[in-house]
């Protein structure tokens, strides 16, 4: 257990750093999706955001920030696996897992995805912007972290007998 809450904490460090580059994470997205004549399309999941990277990326600093987002994105994915292997739990748990992997999925829709209060990613965006184009995008992150941030709550509640196999 000690050892997902440091990933988790880490996890939130490098979304800390990532927090910082999103004005160039926005840009970098505006240029792939000006390259690849995409600009009415919003960015729909990851699996787009790796396919702007590998394709219509032409600069350095544009793909050092896609690649710490798709890298963030991976290793909240690995870390959901972590959850999985650590407790097959509760309906609680169970639940708060499988939101994770749903939205860590690579093909699934951000489209519609929204972070509020207390997260300010969608306020840093125009209107336009965080109702048409990148609002779930940059939601992404901090709605899993919470997420698995209520999984561990969670599962520390829970008494010991019911946490077969967690150190």
């Amino acid at each position: 257990m000690n050892e997902v809450k440091e990933s988790l904490r880490n996890l939130e460090q490098m979304y800390k750093l990532f927090q910082q580059q999103q004005f160039t994470f926005i840009a970098a997205l505006k240029h792939c999706r000006e390259t690849a004549h995409a600009k009415i399309r919003p960015i729909t999941s990851i699996e787009q955001v790796q396919s702007y990277t590998d394709h219509h990326c032409n600069n350095s600093t544009d793909r050092r920030v896609l690649l710490m987002f798709l890298d963030t994105c991976a290793e909240l994915n690995k870390l959901c696996q972590c959850f999985e292997a650590l407790h097959s739990g509760t309906p609680v748990t169970d639940n708060l897992l499988q939101k994770c992997k749903t939205l860590v999925s690579q093909s699934n829709d951000l489209s519609s995805l929204r972070a509020k209060y207390p997260h300010d990613v969608v306020n840093h965006l125009s209107c336009d912007e965080a109702r048409n184009h990148y609002g779930g995008v940059v939601s992404l992150i901090p709605l899993v972290l919470d997420l698995m941030k209520e999984w561990v709550a969670h599962l520390e509640k829970l008494p010991r007998k019911v946490l077969h196999g967690v150190p």
